[in-house]
């Protein structure tokens, strides 16, 4: 095989930690009776445990559910036995029905993000937020983390996020965040893995090539069909050969990456483009027949947005819908406002509006409102743009009608 490569010429030290199993690591943390059970996360409301007179609990099981949802996630108790995020509940059922179901909670996910993110912060301040459950730290600047190879720093993350969460992390420490990323996955759950260069060929060449992160699916059944199975396929490929199949930019990106070579640096800060809510229903509704339970999650849908766009310190000027039908085809419409917006009427207003555009005749299984073109709260300084009042209680359905326009119900 080729030589994994020297090192870039200024040494760096990058973190990736990732939580473990976090929104079900979350729930255990409030149903402690659950550990070492397997338990998925990606219920409804109707699934939340019951508490009985003697208090206990009554949990609903996966072998009861019907319907067509997908699991956010599970424990490794279920994992064990084939079940993992993004399947069908229903699949699920059939591997683990005695598994437990419980509902999505992700205000409570949100509040334990910030508060992990909170405790690495006070130790290591450079860190590239990469969504709810893991971040890139920069570890470079750390005082002595470059003398043991960040192993102390390490340490220390896990038991801060342990301190101030009760739950575990999975922590890769290398040169780069490429590495760092794979590192993180090879001794989960609460993990602390460090390698260097000369750790590649016996730590990452046995992996799968979907492993790293940038192959995607597609990629990596074009690599299958190439003979390139694992990152120490790709690795041993003529430079040449990668760029005659996959183009000049992607093949020279495999082979650097199967190198482990990554100059990209972790980035402390960058704005949102959008931010949204949706939800997917447990049944098709269709404009008119459901008209009063879909004005009902469209206003909550609208409320709760506008809560996000203030939590988060932005308006919007442009708000958009996106609708799914039981065909599984997808629309989206967007209506640009004459000025920015974070109050749950304008944007329930526009929304509306955005829906009047759209053919309503078939089902829905899913609805979605969208705020683009964000700006700062802070940066809006003139008086047109100044934030709006907070949103008042959203109206009842049968104020706002809603989905009025569409064709006839189907027939049943």
């Amino acid at each position: 095989m080729h030589s994994p490569g020297e090192p870039p010429p200024t040494r760096r030290l990058i973190a990736h930690l990732d939580m473990d199993a976090f929104y079900a690591s979350v729930e255990l943390l409030r149903y402690p009776d659950l550990r070492g059970l397997p338990v998925v996360i990606g219920g409804g409301r109707r699934h939340q445990p019951e508490t009985l007179p003697d208090g206990s609990r009554r949990y609903f099981r996966l072998r009861d559910y019907t319907g067509r949802g997908v699991l956010t996630t599970s424990t490794y108790e279920a994992r064990a036995l084939g079940v993992f995020s993004a399947m069908g509940t229903m699949k699920a059922a059939q591997l683990a029905p005695d598994a437990v179901l419980l509902p999505v909670d992700f205000d409570e996910y949100r509040r334990y993000s910030r508060l992990f993110k909170a405790a690495v912060r006070e130790i290591a301040p450079r860190i590239e937020d990469r969504g709810i459950d893991e971040i890139y730290i920069d570890l470079t600047d750390v005082p002595g983390a470059l003398a043991d190879g960040g192993r102390a720093a390490g340490r220390r993350l896990k038991a801060a996020v342990r301190e101030a969460t009760g739950l575990t992390c999975s922590i890769g420490i290398t040169p780069n965040k490429l590495l760092s990323k794979l590192a993180s996955e090879l001794d989960k759950p609460d993990g602390l893995t460090l390698l260097g260069f000369a750790d590649i060929p016996a730590r990452i060449w046995p992996l799968a090539a979907r492993k790293v992160n940038g192959i995607g699916p597609k990629a990596s059944e074009r690599l299958a069909a190439l003979g390139l199975h694992t990152v120490g396929d790709i690795a041993a490929a003529e430079p040449a050969f990668l760029v005659r199949q996959f183009g000049a930019n992607y093949g020279r990106w495999l082979h650097d990456a199967a190198h482990g070579r990554d100059e990209r640096e972790v980035v402390t800060h960058s704005e949102p483009v959008s931010i949204s809510r949706e939800t997917t229903f447990e049944r098709d509704l269709h404009a008119v027949r459901d008209r009063a339970t879909l004005s009902g999650i469209f206003t909550e849908l609208c409320v709760e947005l506008a809560g996000d766009l203030a939590r988060k310190g932005y308006a919007s000027k442009t708000i958009g819908i996106k609708l799914r039908f039981d065909d599984f085809k997808s629309v989206t419409r967007d209506l640009t406002l004459p000025a920015h917006t974070m109050d749950a009427r304008t944007i329930r207003r526009a929304a509306g509006e955005c829906l009047k555009r759209v053919d309503l005749s078939r089902r829905l299984r899913l609805l979605g409102v969208r705020a683009g073109a964000l700006a700062r709260l802070a940066d809006l300084v003139a008086p047109a743009a100044a934030p709006e009042p907070a949103p008042e209680a959203p109206a009842a359905p049968g104020e706002l009608p809603l989905f009025a326009q569409a064709g006839p119900p189907p027939g049943r």
